[in-house]
């Protein structure tokens, strides 16, 4: 099942990411080329822009591309580092959980109110439904990385990246 999730982020990611960049390119042709400017080129860009980034965030946590702070457990080390690390999945996982309820809920009140994009006429619905559809999957993965620490399987839970 993981696996079709991560090759599925990973082909949605990678599409929305080069349709953007050619969107963005045929713009600025279409603008200083041709002077001409395609109206709706931009607001599509945007609203890609943020399904990219809400489904990037559970990309990042696969790949433990998310900031985390160790000061604190590196100097508690060994059990203290553990309990901290749990904690940590565990809040973490609330907050995706509670973006995803906010993020429904601002999502079904926009869909009642029938509000549509000024350029595109997409309801705007779709493009706050980027909220809870890419928490769940954060969450989700989040649910994995902590099933993965308490059995021992991975650790430390979430790969930090050095920089």
């Amino acid at each position: 099942m993981m696996k079709k999730l991560n090759a599925l982020e990973e082909y949605f990611l990678i599409g929305t990411l080069f349709f953007n960049v050619v969107l963005v390119f045929v713009q600025v042709i279409m603008r200083y080329v041709f002077h001409n400017s395609l109206y709706w080129s931009e607001e599509l860009a945007r609203f890609v822009f943020l399904w990219f980034s809400w489904i990037g965030t559970s990309f990042a946590v696969r790949e433990g591309a998310h900031l985390k702070v160790t000061m604190v457990g590196d100097w508690l080390g060994g059990r203290g580092k553990r309990v901290l690390e749990f904690i940590s999945l565990v809040i973490w996982i609330g907050f995706s959980l509670f973006l995803v309820y906010q993020g429904g809920k601002i999502t079904a009140f926009v869909a009642s109110m029938g509000q549509t994009s000024p350029a595109l006429y997409i309801p705007v619905s779709f493009v706050y439904a980027s909220v809870p559809v890419g928490s769940t999957l954060m969450a989700a993965r989040l649910v994995f990385e902590l099933w993965k620490f308490l059995t021992g399987k991975d650790s430390p839970s979430v790969p930090v990246k050095e920089s």
